[in-house]
């Protein structure tokens, strides 16, 4: 079992550029899983884990509606925003700058073999993050994410959550408003859940800007403990 995760940090990057980037450490942990299989070997499988900011992009899960995308290709065109149909679980939703996306590209043998508790740590992953700067966050009952005053009239989507998993590998991840413009999720309905809202980090604290460098330290310390991993940093080499 090899538990370290290698950690990058991407920067700014073309959401179709990052997608390419995740396969590709995918395939690499995929593969060696399977000559391991082949030889008899035990060669460790590595893990990454991707910190990421896209410039506008709206993205559509495998069973996603397209009648949730709520305007035209003309007028994506028009705000400089791309869209793509996507190998992860979910519906739509939309990247931006402001926002911090998380990949985490995990052997889950090398952890526990179960996809649901694998979703349920990075919700708390969150939700203990959020915590810290005195929100009370939580789930919503048959919805993935992580919300805040579930179960009122102003229930409200902080965190995005859609992954993928194949022979216990998974990919994509999770997006947290931090300092996003809202203004770009009135284009579709959100995760395909009508009549709920979404807000972000600065606008709950009544901030014009969080550091999100302290944000993403924040995660990586909860990531580590709910995972029990050794996090090493290592400059994007994409």
């Amino acid at each position: 079992m090899n538990k370290k995760i290698t950690i990058q940090d991407l920067g700014l990057k073309d959401y179709k550029e990052t997608w390419d980037y995740q396969e590709q450490l995918f395939k690499e942990i995929v593969d060696l899983k399977i000559k391991n299989r082949r030889e008899n070997t035990q060669a460790p499988t590595p893990n990454y884990f991707l910190f990421v900011e896209h410039p506008h992009v709206y993205t559509m899960g495998k069973r996603g509606d397209f009648s949730n995308l709520l305007v035209s290709e003309e007028y994506l065109n028009k705000i400089e925003a791309a869209f793509y149909k996507i190998n992860r679980g979910g519906d739509i939703t939309y990247h931006g700058p402001g926002q911090i996306v998380g990949y985490p590209i995990l052997d889950l043998e090398n952890f526990f073999t179960d996809i649901h508790k694998y979703l349920r740590f990075l919700e708390e992953m969150v939700i203990l993050t959020l915590a810290e700067y005195g929100l009370h966050a939580e789930r919503s009952k048959g919805e993935t994410g992580v919300w805040l005053d579930v179960g009122t009239p102003f229930a409200r989507k902080i965190c995005a959550m859609g992954v993928r998993a194949s022979r216990w590998v998974t990919m994509h991840g999770f997006a947290l408003n931090v300092n996003t413009n809202l203004g770009y999720f009135d284009n579709m309905i959100p995760c395909g859940i009508k009549g709920k809202s979404v807000t972000s980090l600065n606008v709950e604290l009544g901030k014009q800007e969080i550091s999100q460098d302290e944000v993403k330290q924040k995660l990586l310390k909860h990531f580590k403990n709910l995972f029990e991993a050794t996090l090493l940093q290592q400059e994007a080499q994409v």
